[in-house]
């Protein structure tokens, strides 16, 4: 029979998705001027004492979820956005500070990339379309005077249409998929990593990983996407000392070649079939041996190993 008293394990609370598009115009134009746009989706979420709350109702010290949202989009103003890793510390950073019972919390971004639209030429001030290979995504976290940042992207679908083989596995009665030494190697990239340092140049430092990765996928002669996303990986740890971690997942989106025998022509590896599911999932981790973990930091950040 179980035994011991019931209580309130971690627990945490907030608005999520609070979505925010912040412009800023020119200060010596009109505004009809040259503009730039800013486009997120933030969550914030509060870590502390809120057991009277959850076990008595009691309100006292609850930071109220619009109060949160209110907050978002009163920093976008008084501060800007910059990046969205400096953007959640300075909103970390004010939660914390803010309220004396408030000890840490969780604050994450999606950016999504827009681009001018080209006219007779010229790129447009003030008009812009929704692009980006990427979606760009930040979660800060803060316990006490600790503070972690992570950095990544999603969605990145990536295409190689040779230099990749896959063969030497093991076979059963069950296996059924042919070895090949040339096939389409195809996925979508989600990648996170862990600075080792709040003081970074967050949008530099976030392109030149993001090349690093993608420059490393097509370089690779391919053996499995096991093989390439620790390619991948390691290649970041090794060119940016800031970058303590580095997690990626990778989804094979299959393409099989297509049997087009039955209508007297030959297919040499240029007509596939794009399967959407089932697929193969790969994902790892790669890090410095020896170095300090910091699993708190990845508490909150789903799918991955």
């Amino acid at each position: 029979m179980a035994t011991g008293d019931i209580v309130l394990g971690p627990n945490q609370y907030g608005k999520a998705e609070n979505r925010l598009v912040r412009i800023t115009r020119d200060p010596e134009q009109t505004a009809g001027g040259r503009h730039q746009i800013e486009d997120l989706n933030v969550t914030s979420q509060l870590r502390g004492d809120f057991v009277a709350c959850h076990v008595e109702g009691d309100n006292s010290q609850v930071v109220a979820t619009d109060t949160q949202k209110n907050t978002v989009y009163a920093f976008a103003q008084q501060h800007g956005i910059g990046s969205p890793e400096q953007f959640l510390l300075t909103l970390g950073e004010h939660f914390v500070t803010s309220f004396d019972w408030v000890s840490g919390g969780r604050w994450e971004a999606e950016l999504y990339a827009w681009e001018r639209i080209a006219v007779d030429g010229r790129l447009h001030d003030h008009s812009f379309v929704r692009t980006g290979q990427e979606v760009r995504t930040t979660v800060v976290q803060k316990d006490g005077d600790q503070t972690w940042v992570l950095a990544g992207f999603k969605d990145a679908t990536v295409l190689k249409s040779t230099g990749s083989e896959f063969h030497g596995f093991p076979r059963d009665r069950y296996t059924t998929l042919r070895e090949t030494t040339d096939r389409i190697l195809a996925t979508s990239v989600t990648a996170w990593w862990r600075y080792t340092s709040t003081d970074v140049d967050w949008n530099a430092r976030y392109e030149a990983v993001k090349a690093v990765l993608l420059e490393t996928f097509a370089s690779v002669h391919s053996l499995a996407l096991q093989q390439t996303i620790f390619a991948m990986g390691r290649a970041v740890l090794e060119q940016f000392d800031d970058v303590a971690e580095i997690k990626l997942s990778c989804p094979n989106k299959h393409h099989f070649l297509v049997d087009l025998e039955p209508f007297g022509l030959d297919n040499p590896n240029e007509v596939f079939f794009a399967a959407d599911r089932p697929y193969g999932l790969i994902q790892a981790t790669v890090q410095r041996e020896g170095a300090p973990q910091a699993p708190q930091a990845w508490a909150t950040v789903p799918g991955f190993c």
